[in-house]
């Protein structure tokens, strides 16, 4: 009996001692570059407020806000600029539900993990990772549901992700967004301590992430597979990319909210990526139109030319933009949402 009072009291002592380091990674990283203990950036919603509207915005990084702080990202500005407008007896508040690399595969996952949330509108602002396109290694992630914790109780850890990035940057010269990207392209050949540095950092991470891991069995995940992509009228190959778009806005409309779909500013790293990336958006607004012209709760906004992210003041890597392309993007979001609130189509 002692013994087994003594391993109880072990584990819940390392569990304590762990709750409580990750609480305050989540307090020092939430403004830079982290999320709030629920798995999304900026300060935790409180209780929905008589005369609220409430948007949430999916996406990847361009979405979270990568490069920038929480307050630079699209929604956090975009709700300033709507709450500046917002008539007596109205108020808006925007939550910002994207993370880095997700496509629009995620969308439906993290719509019904935030369904407490209570939200109106949800903004759809992803293309950039699915570009890919292609039908045998799709882009599935959803990152939030990597961890069973998460998956079991809404709590969304952070130190694995927070020692993960620490080494990536190491190993890449200063650059945490590495972790994310499926080929690093970088040169940047780090020295031996920084090397060793970086390999405690993620076996302290990887250790984190196995702990986690044991308890799968309990929150057991099906398989990510993408659903038929016959009916949505896409050519190829932009029929895994429709069918997630498709989803994400049925699973909105039949829970009552309102959609808007919107175009990220078109790539401009050569012309080929600039084309493909054209072609997809025209693909999906076009079924789009077809499935959902009668409804004027569902609408898309085309930011494809609003934005020339060759434009260093206003992008810093040809698809992330600083804190001055995103306030652009948002004051122009207002007038859409403002339209939707108002029950009328943007």
């Amino acid at each position: 009996m002692f013994a087994l009072v003594t391993i109880a009291m072990t584990v819940v002592t390392t569990f304590i001692a762990l709750l409580a380091i990750d609480v305050y990674l989540h307090s020092k990283y939430q403004r830079s570059a982290g999320f709030n203990v629920w798995g999304y950036r900026g300060p935790a919603m409180g209780r929905k407020q008589p005369g609220e509207y409430r948007v949430v915005m999916l996406g990847g990084s361009s979405a979270y806000g990568y490069g920038v702080t929480w307050d630079q990202a699209i929604p956090a500005q975009l709700e300033g600029d709507l709450q500046r407008v917002a008539p007596a007896g109205r108020s808006f508040r925007v939550v910002n539900l994207g993370y880095n690399n997700e496509g629009a595969y995620s969308f439906t996952f993290t719509l019904k993990d935030y369904t407490y949330l209570h939200y109106d509108l949800v903004c759809l602002y992803e293309g950039y990772n699915d570009l890919m396109a292609d039908e045998r290694r799709p882009n599935v992630q959803v990152f939030r549901h990597d961890s069973p914790i998460f998956r079991l109780t809404g709590y969304l850890p952070i130190f694995p992700i927070v020692f993960k990035e620490k080494a990536a940057a190491m190993l890449s010269g200063g650059d945490p967004g590495a972790l994310y990207r499926f080929e690093h392209k970088t040169v940047f050949r780090p020295g031996l301590a920084a090397r060793a540095a970086a390999t405690v950092l993620n076996a302290t991470g990887d250790a984190g992430q196995a702990v986690e891991r044991g308890l799968d069995r309990v929150a057991v995940e099906s398989p990510h597979r993408v659903g038929d992509t016959s009916g949505t009228g896409c050519r190829p190959p932009w029929g895994q990319y429709c069918r997630a778009v498709v989803d994400a806005i049925d699973l909105a409309r039949a829970n009552g909210h309102e959609v808007l779909f919107i175009t990220q500013p078109y790539e401009r790293i050569d012309r080929p990526a600039y084309e493909r990336h054209v072609d997809q958006q025209r693909e999906a607004l076009a079924m789009i139109h077809r499935r959902y012209g009668h409804d004027p709760h569902v609408g898309t906004v085309d930011f494809g030319d609003a934005i020339d992210v060759r434009d260093t003041s206003l992008s810093f890597d040809l698809m992330h933009l600083t804190a001055e392309g995103n306030a652009r993007l948002a004051l122009r979001l207002v007038q859409p949402v403002v339209a939707m609130a108002s029950e009328g189509r943007p």
